[in-house]
């Protein structure tokens, strides 16, 4: 629900009466994951999607039988080998998606307005609701922000909205959204009550550091991936904003200066482009200690055998070096800046969400074996 955040605000606050379909869970292979969304007014306005097209339309129906009804209720989408135009997903997988109405004067409804309010403006908010277990409850919110602030209750005991707003906090401070399986009297077991934590942080960093050529191409490439990227080089003709205009920031310092000062976590990339010793090794023997999600460097396997040597003379450990990704990328024939930077972009998406790499052309295994998903 909270991809869709700043429509939905401004939905709520133009008074609108409206149903939210959410995605809750996903077996299979399926096209979006938990926390994708869809949301239809009563006129018939619709923004989002939770299945990619394959059943759009029923769930635009069940929207507007929402709104009218007022009752929240769960779906579940499967493939129909029996009838082709049947509703189904054709790639195989099964969807549960819950459907809640948003009426206008419902006390939930400021809940939910809270939330995407914080998601809208790039605030990092988690947003709890109840997606399986008694009726009374199925929808019900609440909402976590950082500093620990929780409003909302998800109708059961005073106990099941702590325990939610404690698993709550937890995916938030990682960014992840997930599904939490309670009991209806709050302990954490399986026991009646599924809640869907989605969470909004700000966007992960990339850093490129290198003002070369190719880094043009990777800073439009992070942009598309929902990084925000900052360019960094301590050579000031080359790191200026006018050559790279859809960064975020261009610094002009010396790279291991600048890492060692910035803000990192464990969801930031750091890509080296310099491929030069003076830069890199100073660079890399901090980038390596840090706890960030992906660390790789450009240059030919030439230059990663001097580089690997220099890092081992510089005190680095086997395990440090083994996160380094070197040559950066992924083989994809690539020789141009922009197919350069799909490459690296390529690489980073497989690091992150577990991938292979590999042509899905004759593959056996399920595209997408975990359903989880990362912000």
């Amino acid at each position: 629900m909270l991809d869709l955040a700043g429509e939905l605000a401004r939905w709520a606050a133009q008074g609108r009466e409206f149903a939210v379909a959410t995605v809750v869970s996903v077996s299979g292979s399926a096209p979006r994951g938990p926390g994708a969304a869809l949301a239809v007014d009563r006129a018939g306005t619709v923004v989002g999607s939770v299945s990619g097209g394959c059943v759009e339309g029923a769930v635009y129906e069940l929207c507007l039988a929402a709104t009218e009804s007022g009752d929240s209720v769960v779906e579940t989408f499967g493939y129909s080998d029996e009838d082709a135009f049947a509703v189904g997903l054709t790639c195989g997988g099964v969807l549960d998606v819950l459907i809640t109405p948003v009426p206008a004067g419902a006390p939930q409804r400021e809940v939910l307005a809270a939330a995407w309010s914080a998601a809208g403006q790039g605030d990092p908010v988690a947003l709890a609701r109840v997606v399986r277990g008694p009726a009374e409850l199925l929808g019900r919110a609440l909402t976590l922000t950082p500093d620990g602030a929780a409003a909302g209750t998800l109708g059961g005991t005073p106990q099941l909205d702590r325990t939610a707003a404690g698993e709550a906090r937890a995916l938030l401070d990682a960014g992840r959204t997930a599904a939490v399986e309670l009991s209806e009297d709050g302990s954490r077991c399986p026991g009646g009550v599924t809640v869907l934590v989605e969470t909004r942080t700000p966007p992960p960093r990339m850093i490129v550091f290198g003002a070369v050529d190719f880094a043009s191409a990777l800073v439009r490439a992070g942009r598309f991936l929902g990084y925000r990227v900052t360019v960094c080089d301590a050579r000031p003709v080359f790191a200026t904003p006018a050559r790279f205009p859809e960064a975020d920031e261009v610094v002009v310092d010396w790279p291991h200066h600048y890492l060692r000062g910035t803000e990192t976590d464990a969801r930031t990339v750091l890509c080296v482009l310099t491929h030069d010793a003076k830069f890199d090794v100073p660079l890399l023997a901090e980038a390596l200690r840090l706890p960030v999600a992906f660390v790789g460097a450009m240059g030919s396997r030439r230059t990663h055998a001097d580089r690997d040597r220099r890092l081992r003379d510089a005190g680095l450990t086997e395990d440090e070096l083994a996160r380094l990704r070197s040559p950066i990328g992924l083989d994809l024939g690539a020789r141009t800046p922009e197919e350069t930077a799909l490459s690296i972009a390529a690489e980073i998406v497989a690091a992150r969400r577990g991938g292979t790499g590999t042509p899905l052309t004759g593959g056996k295994d399920p595209i997408h074996p975990d359903n989880d998903t990362a912000a």
